[in-house]
């Protein structure tokens, strides 16, 4: 019998040249041992004589991915099953695509439950705040099925990065301090911070969305198992509320419908009775304008955004400021520019000397054009076709607010206003004159500044467009 000993459970580099060793040794399945830890013999030191050597061999990537899924499982003989197949595949090269074979099924499911459980703690950490000499942390206690938390934890450095935080499992800890993401020693229960009191407005909110008539217990359950429930702060009311679903399902069964919006209804009737915004349908105001974006079907937008998002400010403001499309937040908000990039604007505007209130602030498109990753919605630019489909609505925005002045922030804006494609960089901060006696000036997205990862750089450009909104104030 031949040992090798790992570093600890995940140990694949070890285990790599570990199997490595022992198939070119020609050491078979049943004389391999894998141990974890300890101090006593390592490689080859317990064991008969040495079979015949294997000079040289390759190994399929897809095995090599396999192989570093499935070595994060709690089965005790995943070492053994993984060099089971690392053996075979010196006579079944292509082993690994025979998905009905025994060993790799056990392999492909052992890997899915790690996949799983990965899903799980994205889905089920729950941090809370902790005060400590230098600020505010985070803590969070989490239990995984299976060895996932060095592979999970690049989630949270991504997706909590302006976060201090740390997640303690019984198989290590991971520790974020906004610039590097760090892991130690296994940790218990009674390490993590009790309740905080972001847990109290956590429960409220999951108890008002929480709809008794489309609860399935055993749905609900196969996505978050019981196993997790005992850290999930909301996991303490669920017991209340699916006792009572039954009697709130009734309730609201039983009670008398709401009245509709008779503006809105009136609306969307005219709309269509005059086949989607031809010239029968003038809007008169922009409330009735915000009321019909809603039924826009202009173009294919609409079928992947939560609403349409008109302009918002003074009614008869001297300045319109257009940028290009709703993003997450405003799409989910229903209001321009009130995510990061509306923050930047407005900082900007201020120290240009102008007050958003007085501006009326729009998009040239009205619906968040997007992709899904992951849980997120990931920005897209829209198309020429969509920026002209929408220009009916930014044309009556115009004719509604009458602007002296209007800022376009970005390509697709100035595409949206005069009806033409733009160097932003050549004539950002001239001031254009249009045919109805509108200045037009363009200068750049506040969210393309975000996206500048060199800081000195992100102030300069910063700074040149407080310069074009300078001009703006000097003309209009």
């Amino acid at each position: 019998m031949r040992i090798a000993t790992l570093a600890d459970e995940t140990d694949f580099d070890g285990w790599r040249a570990g199997a490595r060793a022992f198939r070119q040794a020609g050491v078979p399945p049943g004389e391999a041992v894998f141990r974890v830890g300890g101090s006593g013999p390592g490689l080859f030191d317990v064991g008969s004589p040495s079979p015949t050597p294997e000079t040289g061999f390759h190994t399929p990537r897809a095995f090599v991915d396999l192989a570093q899924s499935v070595i994060l499982h709690r089965s005790e003989d995943r070492f053994d099953l993984l060099y089971r197949l690392l053996w075979r595949l010196r006579t079944e090269p292509d082993l690994i695509r025979v998905v009905t074979d025994a060993d790799v099924a056990d392999a492909l499911d052992r890997a899915s439950n790690v996949s799983r459980a990965s899903h799980k703690m994205k889905a089920f950490v729950r941090f809370r705040r902790i005060e400590v000499a230098d600020g505010e942390r985070w803590a969070s206690w989490f239990e995984p099925a299976h060895r996932v938390l060095e592979r999970t934890a690049p989630f949270f450095a991504r997706r909590f990065a302006n976060m201090r935080w740390t997640i303690l499992t019984p198989d290590g800890s991971a520790t974020w301090d906004r610039e590097a993401l760090s892991f130690g020693p296994p940790a218990t229960r009674d390490m993590a911070p009790g309740e905080d009191e972001v847990e109290d407005f956590w429960k409220t909110y999951y108890a008002s969305t929480f709809n008794p008539a489309r609860l399935k217990l055993k749905t609900m359950q196969g996505e978050m198992p019981k196993r997790y429930w005992k850290n999930l702060p909301e996991a303490a009311v669920i017991h209340e509320l699916t006792a009572q679903s039954f009697a709130r399902t009734e309730t609201m069964v039983a009670a008398p419908a709401s009245e509709p919006n008779t503006r809105l209804a009136k609306t969307l009737s005219r709309i269509n009775r005059d086949h989607a915004f031809d010239e029968g349908f003038v809007p008169s105001t922009l409330e009735e304008l915000g009321h019909a974006v809603q039924a826009c079907r202009r173009c294919p937008l609409w079928r992947d955004a939560t609403q349409g998002v008109c302009g918002a400010g003074a009614k008869a403001a001297p300045l319109m400021i257009v940028g290009e499309q709703p993003g997450d937040q405003e799409d989910l908000a229903g209001h321009p520019f009130v995510g990061p990039a509306g923050q930047v604007l407005n900082e900007a505007l201020a120290e240009a000397g102008l007050k958003r209130e007085d501006a009326f602030v729009t998009n040239a498109v009205k619906h968040f054009k997007h992709e899904p990753r992951g849980k997120r919605r990931i920005h897209r630019t829209p198309l020429a076709s969509e920026v002209s489909a929408c220009r009916w609505w930014l044309d009556a925005e115009r004719r509604l607010v009458k602007p002296k002045v209007i800022v376009t922030l970005g390509a697709t804006a100035a595409l949206g206003v005069l009806n033409r494609k733009i160097a932003v960089s050549q004539e950002r901060g001239q001031p254009m004159l249009q045919p109805d006696g509108t200045l037009v000036l363009a200068t750049v997205h506040p969210a393309w500044l975000l996206r500048i990862p060199d800081e000195a750089t992100r102030i300069a450009e910063r700074n040149r467009m407080i310069d074009d909104l300078r001009r703006v104030r000097a003309i209009h």
